[in-house]
């Protein structure tokens, strides 16, 4: 969880607090921007059924056991590609590694504004990239191409979607994070055979 009890989830903003508190465009900051970004999002995704799902979204990719799961599931149910599988599985939790370290070394902290709803706890405070959506973006691809099914990339833009909803990442974040598994997950896949078709 974040040091010092961060992780205590934080209440409602206060009625009249809003992205119109911000000052005038010209005046904005990167960070501004982002915080906007992320209010807006809140704002647009505040239905029970769309809080719901990020939330199960946001637990299954905690430390990326979900990915990784799914993986190893692939590598018992297919014990004639299970090298391949492993090797999927391996890109995943690499790129969940790599999120981890270049966290440590950019140590940019996730959205602190009162305004944005906090509805996770998180084991660290640095934010950049999203360590989730590294490892769903590395298995959407390798397990794809395992799959021969395009289907697992949708997962991508919903996880993205999901830790912003949650309040613990800027959409920035997602991004670069999205964009490592991406990498991780098309290095992976070029040494993995499609699912022969029937």
């Amino acid at each position: 969880m974040r040091p010092g009890g961060d992780a205590q989830l934080r209440s409602e903003p206060a009625p009249g607090q809003g992205v119109t508190s911000f000052p005038p465009a010209r005046g904005r900051t990167c960070a501004d921007r982002e915080t906007a970004a992320v209010l807006r999002i809140q704002s647009l995704a505040s239905s029970r059924p769309v809080l719901g799902s990020a939330l199960v979204l946001s637990g299954a990719g905690e430390h990326a056991w979900g990915p990784i799961a799914l993986g190893l599931a692939g590598a018992l149910l297919d014990p004639g590609r299970r090298h391949a599988w492993l090797r999927a599985t391996a890109a995943v939790a690499g790129a969940h590694a790599v999120s981890v370290v270049l966290k440590r070394l950019v140590r940019r902290r996730r959205p602190a504004d009162p305004r944005v709803r906090v509805l996770v706890g998180t084991p660290g405070r640095w934010g950049f990239p999203s360590s989730h959506a590294a490892s769903t973006a590395a298995a959407a691809v390798a397990y794809g191409r395992l799959l021969g099914l395009r289907a697992p990339l949708a997962a991508v833009p919903a996880m993205m979607a999901s830790r912003v909803i949650v309040g613990v990442h800027y959409p920035s974040d997602v991004a670069a994070g999205a964009a490592i598994g991406m990498a991780m997950g098309r290095w992976a896949a070029g040494g993995l055979p499609r699912r022969a078709r029937p």
